[in-house]
């Protein structure tokens, strides 16, 4: 083990003063590296932000394809119950006919 108190005081001085650098360094250091640390998060933090904003607008616009595509589907849907109630009716008015030109063959 190493006796600080066997140096001769000038020794003990220039220890003293090299141990205060190594830890002022050290300090340095670790700030350096707090603040590159704090640096990362942030931009995580940005990132994650980013990404969350992104997500929901991709949501909206899923929601807003499915309605769109329901639209159309009932629109189609409208158009092809008209189409039938038109051809039931058109039925109607073939039978009606014909059943008068019977009527007419029986007088």
């Amino acid at each position: 083990m190493f006796e600080v108190d066997k140096l001769s005081v000038e020794a003990q001085h220039i220890l003293l003063g090299s141990l205060q650098n190594t830890v002022r360094d050290a300090v340095d250091v670790t700030l350096t590296a707090g603040a590159k640390i704090g640096a990362a998060v942030n931009l995580v933090n940005i990132q994650l932000d980013f990404a969350k904003r992104l997500l929901d607008n991709v949501d909206a616009e899923i929601g807003s394809m499915v309605d769109a595509d329901m639209n159309a589907e009932s629109t189609k849907l409208s158009a092809l119950q008209v189409q039938q109630q038109l051809g039931i009716q058109a039925l109607s008015i073939a039978n009606q006919g014909s059943q008068n030109i019977l009527s007419l063959f029986r007088n």
